[in-house]
């Protein structure tokens, strides 16, 4: 079992994440290895605040999940975290990402991972198209935090993307192993400056 970290905005989609996780138990998918609230104090200040996520969570993680929800992109915790998830440093070794769009937010999907993941995840598609312009990708991901939509632009970074309603065992446990043994591949962009605030 991979150890995952799930990262997603906590006053919004907490039900998602609760369900994600049971799920993910139940069926001995993954290990949690996320921040709960009450984990860090708000009042830890943005620098700790960072060092404390990346240094005592994700450096016990490989695999970080995005929720996508309505208001995750304009999260700054998320954008940290997907950046620390995507950083490869001396003691944190860069994760694998898979984005979860939840209900109300795109049907739209990714697969970057071949026929494989195609055939497992999209049986009932027929036929496929490829996406290279940024307009694009927010007309079809109007929520997706802008450092997933940066690395989706990129060849050589895969990160899927799959509608909450498509997942099953079978398949997120597929989605975590591919992302898993794809991490050290990804070339993921990191130019993007960190968000400072919540908008």
């Amino acid at each position: 079992m991979h150890k995952v970290f799930i990262s997603y905005h906590h006053d919004r989609d907490q039900k998602y994440k609760d369900s994600l996780i049971s799920f993910g138990t139940k069926n001995s998918i993954f290990v949690d290895r996320s921040v709960d609230p009450g984990d860090i104090s708000d009042e830890a200040g943005d620098e700790r605040i960072r060092r404390i996520i990346r240094d005592r969570y994700l450096r016990d993680s490989t695999v970080t999940i995005v929720l996508v929800g309505k208001e995750t992109k304009h999260r700054k915790h998320v954008d940290w975290e997907i950046h620390s998830s995507m950083y490869d440093g001396a003691v944190n070794k860069r994760s694998g990402i898979v984005v979860i769009n939840l209900p109300g937010t795109s049907d739209y999907f990714d697969a970057p991972h071949g026929e494989a993941e195609k055939k497992l995840l999209y049986p009932d598609v027929t036929g496929w198209t490829s996406v290279d312009s940024r307009a694009e990708y927010e007309r079809r991901y109007p929520y997706m935090p802008d450092r997933i939509v940066d690395n989706l632009l990129k060849s050589d970074v895969k990160i899927s993307v799959a509608p909450w309603d498509r997942l099953n065992a079978e398949r997120l446990e597929f989605l975590i192993d591919v992302a898993f043994r794809n991490r050290l591949d990804c070339k993921y962009d990191l130019s993007s400056s960190m968000r400072r605030a919540n908008s």
